[in-house]
């Protein structure tokens, strides 16, 4: 399982395989969004935790169909279907591999967006705690997601379409979570759920994305 997630994060850097591109999006999403909705302090604090949430979960989308398609078309997928590691392990290492290389940039840079967009600063620290919960989420979430569509011929924009409903939790509790932070009410709740949704797509979803894997390999 380590020498597959050593080998996924090599092809992500080497192959361009999405390293860079999810945070260079992000980057550019939260750049021009004091451009369309204007330079008000006050407008762009409030509106700030929902666009830091929002920019890194379309960021963690751009790279998801990379996830098996690579694989599937030079036929290793095929091959990791016979090895010794079950499929579980290989898709809990292929989202390990995702989210080192788009979660963790992403969560590592919003801080410093955040500075763009004015955000408050009791609100940092929220902002990185919830990144780093919900982000493996994004992750997982999104390696079923593209284990649903691999093989078929345009399959990103379908992907997007069955991924991104299920991003909509993870989306609302993290920004609720920062705004509280930010203005100083109680957070635990919304943290509480965002650490449920993230454990149980660790828990279920490898199960449920290696069913998948069986049935389109057939």
């Amino acid at each position: 399982m380590i020498a597959l997630l050593i080998r996924d994060l090599r092809l992500a850097v080497r192959a361009g395989g999405g390293f860079g591109l999810g945070l260079a999006f992000f980057l550019i999403v939260v750049v021009l969004v004091p451009f369309g909705v204007g330079p008000e302090q006050m407008v762009l604090a409030r509106i700030a935790p929902g666009i830091l949430w929002v920019a890194a979960l379309l960021a963690a989308l751009l790279s998801l169909d990379r996830i098996f398609a690579l694989d599937f078309e030079d036929g290793s997928l095929a091959l990791l279907a016979t090895a010794p590691l079950p499929l579980e392990g290989v898709a809990l290492a292929k989202a390990c591999a995702h989210w080192i290389t788009t979660g963790l940039p992403l969560t590592l840079a919003a801080p410093t967006l955040g500075f763009l967009l004015h955000l408050d600063g009791a609100a940092y620290a929220f902002l990185l705690l919830t990144l780093l919960m919900g982000t493996p989420a994004l992750s997982m979430i999104g390696t079923f997601g593209a284990a649903l569509t691999v093989g078929l011929r345009r399959g990103g924009l379908l992907m997007s379409l069955l991924v991104l409903p299920l991003y909509v939790p993870t989306l609302i509790f993290g920004a609720e979570a920062v705004r509280r932070g930010a203005e100083g009410l109680p957070t635990a709740a919304p943290l509480m759920l965002l650490a449920v949704i993230t454990a149980g797509s660790i828990a279920f979803l490898p199960f449920a994305t290696a069913a998948v894997l069986r049935i389109n390999l057939r």
